[in-house]
């Protein structure tokens, strides 16, 4: 588990002025802010670029999939934006992961450049799911594989589902990262995730970097629920 800032929270909210005033309950010394594909469409580049101006580490999580060139050419974009980290999907393969990686590094001469994950097996499917659109093998299987993909083409680590967490981990060790979606705190309904885990399992199986929504977002007091969540994790590091 990262030890600094490992709460990601996610804005996937629609509505740009309920965002910022979130954002202005939570703190960037607390937790990244995740800005996913419904925010982006509404709110595009500038918002991003304010969040960055606030001091927060910003993950754009536009999940991008396309031929080599054009998902190297978001990349290029994305990172001028100033964000930490930035997804594609490991399904694109190795020829488009590694195009991906080498506009990554490329980017933003002189400054830290974005890391850059790839997407195994989104936190919605199951077996079924996967087997309907083609896939091969069981699920851990699948998301071994992609992840297999991403740590070859060289990028810095993978999102999958904390269930999958403990299997990667015995595969791929760090700095190879482990973000995990489709976290949820003990009680809270799923949603429509399908393999979630609470924050203390998460980080007992080896991810580096939660991702946390609507148990925050949701919240009466965001900033109450994520530094109680930052100290269960706390807990669980020591342990």
């Amino acid at each position: 588990m990262n030890q600094n800032q490992p709460v990601i929270v996610a804005l996937d909210k629609p509505n740009e002025l309920a965002v910022r005033q979130l954002v202005d309950r939570l703190d960037p010394a607390l937790c990244r802010l995740k800005v996913g594909k419904e925010l982006f469409t509404a709110a595009g580049p500038a918002l991003v670029k304010d969040l960055v101006r606030q001091g927060y580490q910003v993950f754009l999580d536009l999940k991008f999939h396309d031929i080599p060139h054009t998902v190297a050419a978001a990349c290029r974009v994305a990172a001028d934006l100033g964000v930490w980290m930035v997804d594609v999907h490991a399904a694109g393969g190795p020829a488009m992961l590694e195009a991906a990686r080498l506009a990554m590094e490329s980017s933003r001469a002189g400054q830290t450049r974005p890391l850059l994950v790839a997407i195994t097996v989104l936190t919605s499917f199951d077996q079924h799911t996967l087997n309907a659109i083609g896939m091969q093998g069981t699920l851990p299987e699948a998301v071994l594989r992609l992840a297999g993909l991403a740590h070859d083409a060289g990028l810095d680590g993978v999102v999958c589902s904390a269930a999958e967490a403990r299997l990667l981990r015995t595969r791929f060790v760090p700095p190879f990262l482990l973000v995990t979606p489709g976290i949820r705190l003990p009680g809270a309904p799923a949603d429509d995730q399908v393999r979630i885990v609470t924050p203390r399992e998460a980080g007992a199986a080896g991810a580096d970097f939660l991702v946390i929504g609507r148990p925050i977002t949701g919240s009466p007091d965001p900033r109450v629920t994520l530094q109680l969540i930052n100290a269960e994790l706390q807990e669980t590091n020591a342990s």
